[in-house]
């Protein structure tokens, strides 16, 4: 019989996209709002992430009310760091709205075709590891912006950013993260980061909306 505890409802569950970056390979553009067939990119996130996750938050900082159709909209935690501090400034934002919810799952706005069970296998393996996060491994190459962490984590993270640190990496592996593998390949985990990638996304969207 197994013994393992059961995975948690998705009312304890939240969901977080990153889309508080600046856009430098993207001409500047808020990567989030450009489109892809027809949508934003975050339109396409929020589809994927949202029946996996009790609510959706948006990290962003500028044009929140067009992100508030996806979510609650957070800032980055700004205070002494000063603005555009990376991801890390933007999980922080998500964690501390996250409520009453237990984990916490995150994904960029430029990853328009994560898998459909990410938020359930990344809490799996956190859970499975005895490990406060999880993030996503795929082709031999880990997805750190990819993660399902628990809400408790804030104030670790929070100074570690105090420290002067803004690596997303360094601060999974200090935090102890597990890693989970996934088989699915390319366009599961593909970044759209510049206008290149944006026309090869759009040619994926054709074949994936098909399949």
């Amino acid at each position: 019989m197994d013994d393992a505890p059961a995975p948690p409802a998705r009312a304890g569950i939240a969901g977080l996209i990153l889309a508080g970056g600046q856009g430098s390979r993207m001409q500047g553009r808020d990567k989030g709002l450009v489109e892809l067939a027809g949508e934003p990119l975050v339109a396409h996130v929020a589809r994927q992430l949202a029946p996996q996750v009790g609510r959706i938050i948006v990290s962003a900082n500028r044009h929140a009310q067009a992100y508030a159709r996806y979510g609650e909209v957070v800032a980055d935690e700004v205070g002494a760091l000063g603005e555009w501090q990376g991801p890390l400034a933007g999980l922080a934002a998500g964690l501390a709205a996250a409520g009453g919810a237990q984990w916490l799952v995150c994904a960029p706005c430029d990853t328009p075709f994560l898998p459909a069970d990410l938020a359930g296998r990344l809490i799996a393996g956190a859970r499975s590891a005895g490990a406060p996060l999880a993030c996503a491994v795929a082709q031999g190459r880990r997805h750190p912006a990819c993660m399902a962490l628990r809400v408790s984590l804030l104030p670790a993270l929070r100074a570690f950013l105090e420290s002067g640190e803004r690596r997303v990496g360094l601060w999974q592996d200090r935090a102890g993260a597990a890693r989970v593998p996934f088989a699915d390949g390319e366009p599961a985990f593909m970044n759209v980061n510049t206008p290149e990638d944006l026309a090869l996304a759009e040619r994926y969207a054709s074949q994936w909306r098909r399949s």
